[in-house]
């Protein structure tokens, strides 16, 4: 179970059946978990947030205070987080950046690019060679980040619950095209470009020791890049995939532990700053899926739950094959002469709206006497939630949004 802050609660019980499901986002809980996050981080370690966590406008001005920058993966991520929160830094991530999407990019002057193959970097550079930022004040040179696939020994992902890196995958550049990206970054083929450093995003849902295994892998690993080719690197980014337990939502991310570690990294090489661009693990908590018991059932010897919307507007339990977190909030009016449904037993089923028996979104959850009218609070809901979510499917009502704080 996790339990709604005040806020999402008094908002839930007073919103109609008819204005559910809705999602609801306490900014203030968000401002202060963000706020923790960067004073445990030290000098010289940077914090952008991963857009595609959650990038509703609200929650990107929430995390203005907090971030050094937004890494956006698409063109159209580009131009919302541009428009929502203008003049911030921003770095231009994804394996299929297409030209039209660099273009923008560069005429929006974006400071940083992480290029994830040989092709793409030509292209930047034919592109940079036309193209003319927005912004005056100067010549512009975009920064590139060399994403790189490293060959790290599989022990360190075991923790991981997704692999990016480490293992034949689409993203990032083979550590042999690394080497011929530097040469041609630093040997004036293309003077238009200013080579940075290094990406390396890994790896999601590992803890803080694990983490800072990685990091260490990744910064050694740019070192001697970076000492083969007789250049300096100002930059690597370790990226992000903080873990989440969604099985534990109480328990957090020790942030606290990983910033004394990055701050012991950073030292050991003077001149390099350090990035991370955490999602998931920054606007998880401060979201919940909000919902109230349409139908409780009986069948073959277990209870189930049936609530207004389902994994259509929240589609993370069915993707992750996990129970989603949820508090329930009993209801005492029941507006009908017959019976009102209710669970015999003490753990119920709860599933959405539509016609899969995949529409599940937390298993046996234990909430003896629940009853139809009730509300539930599913948390955990502040990323990677409505926005990967099949929201057309079977066409029903989109949810609502609140913003709390």
């Amino acid at each position: 179970m996790t339990t709604p802050t005040a806020a999402v609660r008094d908002r839930l019980l007073a919103l109609d059946g008819a204005e559910l499901p809705a999602y609801l986002y306490d900014l203030a809980a968000l401002r202060e978990h963000a706020a923790t996050v960067r004073g445990a981080l030290p000098e010289r370690v940077e914090l952008y947030y991963a857009a595609k966590a959650n990038p509703e406008a609200e929650i990107l001005a929430a995390l203005g205070p907090y971030v050094d920058g937004y890494e956006v993966s698409s063109g159209g991520e580009l131009a919302h987080v541009a428009k929502a929160v203008p003049g911030r830094a921003l770095a231009f991530s994804g394996p299929g950046k297409t030209p039209a999407e660099i273009a923008a990019a560069l005429e929006l002057g974006v400071e940083r690019f992480h290029v994830e193959s040989l092709h793409e970097l030509h292209v930047l550079a034919a592109l940079a060679e036309r193209t003319a930022p927005a912004a005056a004040g100067g010549p512009y040179r975009p920064g590139v980040l060399l994403r790189c696939n490293l060959p790290l020994a599989a022990a360190s992902l075991e923790g991981s619950s997704l692999a990016m890196g480490g293992r034949p995958t689409p993203f990032g550049l083979d550590p042999a095209d690394a080497e011929t990206a530097v040469r041609l970054l630093s040997d004036g083929t293309y003077p238009q470009l200013e080579l940075l450093g290094v990406h390396a995003h890994l790896a999601s849902g590992l803890d803080a020791p694990e983490q800072l295994a990685v990091a260490g892998s990744v910064v050694t690993w740019a070192a001697d890049l970076a000492a083969r080719h007789r250049i300096r690197l100002a930059e690597v980014n370790v990226g992000g995939g903080m873990s989440v337990d969604y099985a534990a939502p109480e328990s957090r991310f020790d942030w606290t532990a990983y910033g004394a570690g990055l701050g012991r990294l950073a030292n050991a090489h003077p001149g390099l700053t350090l990035r991370i661009e955490p999602g998931r693990a920054v606007t998880a908590y401060c979201g919940w899926y909000a919902t109230e018991v349409l139908d409780v059932k009986h069948s073959h010897g277990e209870e189930f739950a049936v609530v207004r919307g389902g994994t259509h507007h929240m589609r993370t339990p069915a993707t992750k094959g996990h129970d989603q977190p949820c508090t329930v909030l009993p209801v005492g009016a029941w507006p009908h002469p017959w019976p009102r449904p209710a669970a015999g037993a003490e753990r119920v089923t709860l599933t959405g709206q539509l016609c899969t028996p995949k529409d599940l979104l937390s298993r046996n959850v234990s909430a003896p006497g629940l009853r139809a009218g009730d509300r539930v609070a599913f948390g955990l809901a502040g990323a990677y939630a409505w926005n990967i979510s099949h929201h057309d499917f079977l066409m029903h009502p989109r949810p609502g949004f609140h913003f709390l704080g």
